[in-house]
């Protein structure tokens, strides 16, 4: 799991500093200042949850025993990013409108994942 989630993070990451990189050279005249806001909030939260997913995997690493709170909180990132971020640059690339119902159930992911690594903290000997 610790293997998967940091070859899955360092993807993600690298990912996220592409996606940053398009939208500030290639993007910027072509989309709407909002609709580039979108795009760079979905790159932002790439990231932030890349790292997360980092810290989860040396979390993984780190444990005396099997903790599949952090296994959840794993996945729940990489859900959150899928969906949060995928839906944003969906959004923003397509004006889509009813793209941005469904970024909340990332957010929701993100939460997860986050409450997964406070519960598996506590628990850390």
């Amino acid at each position: 799991m610790t293997r998967l989630f940091l070859t899955v993070a360092a993807i993600l990451a690298g990912l996220a500093v592409a996606a940053g990189a398009f939208a500030s050279h290639a993007l910027k005249e072509r989309l709407t200042e909002r609709a580039l806001e979108i795009f760079e909030t979905a790159a932002r939260y790439q990231m932030y949850h890349a790292l997360a997913l980092f810290l989860v995997a040396i979390l993984l690493s780190r444990a005396e025993t099997i903790a599949p709170t952090l296994s959840i909180a794993g996945y729940a990132f990489i859900t959150g990013i899928t969906i949060f971020s995928g839906s944003f640059y969906a959004l923003s690339l397509t004006d889509i409108k009813w793209l941005g119902a469904i970024t909340p159930l990332g957010g929701v992911a993100f939460l997860v994942g986050w409450g997964c690594v406070a519960v598996a903290a506590w628990s850390f000997k």
